[in-house]
């Protein structure tokens, strides 16, 4: 299915124009860069490249697509897009890597013409799934050892409900209950029950009871539909001593836990694990790092990037070919300026291992020893365990200071060479 039309139109009016002046076929380069951070992050996560790189492979349009452009562009405009042309140069940070203000996350080397027709695809892609990725690697952080399950299906569009549970499984959660995210990307499924399962049986004992016979004793029961004290006793005399889990998901949580944890070992449940929901945000799960849950469930503030729903990305002409020669170009107005011509990131590392920034070279510029390249051919399909593998190196790089939940200043800006760092 083409993805030609998943854009706005005013990229079809440019092009219109720049067909009929001659423009849309000079060589040109796009980067996609975040301006700044949401208010408070130190660093973000980048995400979504695995599903782009298909996309934007489909992303000629047919004659489906080019009948529908016939009252919106000019014949030659259409004749123009009907025709072969060479694919794209798109590089990226490969999926999963960290980003700071000013990193080229993408850039398309191209013709002008060629390169408007992706804006709206790369941005409405890497700025959902990296937003829901950057929330996501800050409840990894915060959650530590214990793992996560993304469950915020009903939070979200449909389809970005299945975008948002690949993005949290790349940062490192360990489940979704999105089923389609498991068909179509891979991502380990759970479920257990709701409250409905258990308000729909006459007695509390009766769901476990049928609970644990669908699933087996290792499953999780849904302890807090009427008194959570009785809820874990009742889940313990149906399952025994093997039962999986209890889930609580109300209450004051650091008590409940506390409780829990408890109860269970005073009925001799000591292996019975304790999983958390609740609208959990990074801040609520760093707050239970001291008690005894043993995984945690988020689901409305994942999908939202937990108060960041976007991740901010442009995407900007930055160099066109001029009289034979690649000329920089860029926008100049107050608050949004942008660096022109094309760019080459390098990471930078302390004795450590730990990012010190990001250095972005132009020209024949030499990178200084040790440091790492982050630009890469964008693929054409996804490698979710690569992207995922990634994230956990590049958190594990990070210094202390992008750690904090705390809102704070990014804790590094990629930078040109020739500039000072602030």
């Amino acid at each position: 299915m083409s993805t030609a039309l998943l854009t706005d139109r005013y990229e079809l009016t440019m092009l219109d124009a720049a067909v009929r002046e001659g423009l849309a076929d000079r060589p040109a380069v796009y980067e996609a860069f975040s301006r700044r951070l949401p208010p408070g992050r130190r660093f973000g996560v980048l995400a979504g490249q695995g599903r782009l790189g298909s996309l934007l492979a489909d992303v000629v349009p047919g004659p489906e697509e080019l009948e529908a452009l016939r009252d919106v562009v000019s014949p030659e405009t259409l004749a123009w897009l009907a025709a072969d042309r060479p694919a794209p140069e798109v590089l990226a940070y490969p999926e999963g890597e960290t980003y700071a203000p000013g990193s080229p996350v993408l850039t398309v080397a191209t013709t002008f013409g060629q390169g408007l027709l992706l804006e709206t695809l790369v941005l409405s892609v890497l700025n959902h799934d990296s937003a829901v990725a950057s929330a996501a690697a800050r409840m990894v952080l915060a959650a530590g050892h214990r793992p996560l399950l993304e469950m915020g299906s009903r939070r979200t569009h449909e389809q970005s409900a299945v975008a948002a549970a690949r993005a949290a499984y790349v940062a490192g959660f360990s489940a979704t209950s999105n089923l389609e995210a498991g068909r179509r990307h891979g991502v380990p499924t759970v479920g257990t029950s709701a409250h409905a399962f258990t308000l729909a049986h006459a007695t509390e004992a009766e769901a476990f009871a049928a609970q644990v016979e669908a699933q087996g004793v290792g499953t999780t029961l849904l302890v807090d539909t009427y008194d959570t004290e009785q809820g874990i006793r009742t889940a313990v005399e149906v399952a025994g001593p093997d039962l999986g889990a209890v889930r609580l998901d109300s209450g004051d949580l650091h008590e409940e836990v506390h409780r829990a944890r408890a109860l269970l070992d005073s009925l001799g449940n000591t292996r019975t694990r304790i999983v958390v929901t609740s609208d959990l945000d990074e801040h609520a799960i760093a707050g239970l790092a001291h008690t005894q849950a043993d995984s945690y469930g988020a689901g409305t503030s994942v999908v939202t990037g937990s108060g960041a729903p976007t991740a901010g990305f442009v995407y900007k002409l930055v160099a066109i070919e001029r009289d034979g020669a690649m000329v920089p170009v860029a926008k100049r107005s107050s608050g949004k300026r942008s660096l022109g011509g094309r760019k080459t990131a390098f990471r930078t590392y302390d004795d450590a291992g730990r990012v010190t920034g990001e250095l972005l070279l132009q020209g024949g510029e030499v990178p200084p020893d040790g440091a790492r390249p982050l630009q890469q051919p964008l693929p054409p399909v996804e490698d979710l365990a690569a992207a995922r593998a990634r994230c956990a190196a590049s958190l594990a790089e990070l210094p202390d200071s992008a750690r904090l939940l705390e809102p704070g200043t990014a804790a590094w800006t990629a930078r040109l060479t020739t500039e000072e760092p602030s």
